[in-house]
């Protein structure tokens, strides 16, 4: 189901509206999770899709929330930027086009992509669904 404009207005907060239906981009380390490092699942803050798992976050020392792979690739797309002077690639949730931020090739291996994304594009679920180590059972 896909939400009008004004529905995004009234559930987003400003910040999370500007970044995800306008592309706007947050001030680097000012965002809730360019510092967070809980175990769980990041999600898309306007549809809930799942995103990113904790698993694949780093510190890329860039300011926003960095991840070397999606949790489902198709859960992602990727279109051509060419704003700013720039040409890189904007990352895009795959359900609800929501504005991400963008994927480079500078992340570590095994991927060597590092997903820069804003963070008021995000919802986090902290895992609760904590797995035994084999010999704890």
């Amino acid at each position: 189901m896909k939400k009008t404009d004004q529905e995004y207005k009234q559930s987003l907060s400003d910040i999370e509206y500007r970044v995800t239906r306008e592309a706007a981009t947050e001030r680097p380390f000012t965002g809730k999770y360019w510092d967070h490092w809980d175990k769980g699942r990041y999600q898309c803050v306007c549809c809930s899709t799942p995103l990113f798992l904790s698993e694949t976050k780093f510190d890329a020392g860039c300011g926003w929330p960095s991840y070397n792979a999606p949790e489902v690739a198709s859960s992602i797309k990727e279109i051509r930027d060419t704003t700013h002077g720039m040409i890189r690639t904007e990352v895009r949730c795959a359900n609800c086009d929501a504005h991400l931020g963008h994927v480079f090739e500078d992340g570590p291996m095994p991927t060597g992509l590092r997903y820069c994304i804003n963070s008021a594009s995000l919802s986090f679920e902290p895992s609760t669904n904590a797995i035994p180590a084999k010999n704890e059972e």
